[in-house]
């Protein structure tokens, strides 16, 4: 799973820097001009938005190394192919789920969503689009890709849920704004220094 996400970040990072750039530019020159309060958090997490959707778009329209594969349209076909816990198990179930964890979560903070069937239809929504764009660019179509990403935002909507039930009971200090931005730019710096 580490080569995995390492190639994912050898593929993106170039994309990530230049991203990174021109949106906090843009963004600061428009808190600037319009004399608007920065919120360090806040703009973080919509700057990660952003990115993990461009990322997401990079992911998935490379092209693909596989030239065995057709396309699928049968439900579970190539879910049940797998040997549970081996290496394409790995990649191809646990890495579908994975890549829309963050879909779910994002959308359900975005929309402050209490229902997981928004978040829910939104992940189904992007998965077959994604299915679809693949299938006009050459590469197979799998409906258990859509299956598997749109159970990852649905996990990934549970997930903000857990944490805006704990958010909702902690002390007021910890949700104090500089006591978040304190947070994001430490939780940024980890991220800087893993890749």
């Amino acid at each position: 799973m580490n080569g995995i996400i390492n190639s994912v970040i050898d593929e993106t990072l170039p994309m990530i820097i230049v991203s990174i750039v021109i949106v906090s530019s843009l963004r600061i020159c428009y808190l600037y001009k319009n004399k608007k309060h920065l919120t360090l958090y806040k703009e973080l997490f919509y700057l990660i938005t952003i990115i993990y959707v461009l990322a997401l778009f990079q992911i998935v329209t490379r092209e693909d190394t596989v030239s065995w594969s057709s396309n699928n349209f049968i439900p579970f076909r190539e879910i049940f192919r797998y040997r549970i816990g081996s290496r394409l198990f790995i990649k191809n179930v646990i890495g579908n789920i994975i890549m829309f964890l963050p879909f779910g979560f994002l959308a359900s903070y975005i929309l402050k969503s209490d229902n997981y069937k928004e978040t829910t239809i939104l992940a189904l929504l992007a998965s077959v689009t994604i299915e679809c764009v693949q299938m006009m660019i050459g590469r197979v179509f799998d409906i258990d890709d859509i299956i598997l990403n749109t159970f990852g935002g649905f996990i990934g909507f549970y997930l903000y849920r857990i944490l805006k039930y704990i958010g909702d009971r902690v002390p007021s200090i910890f949700k104090n704004e500089y006591f978040l931005d304190a947070i994001s730019i430490i939780i940024l710096l980890g991220l800087l220094a893993l890749i």
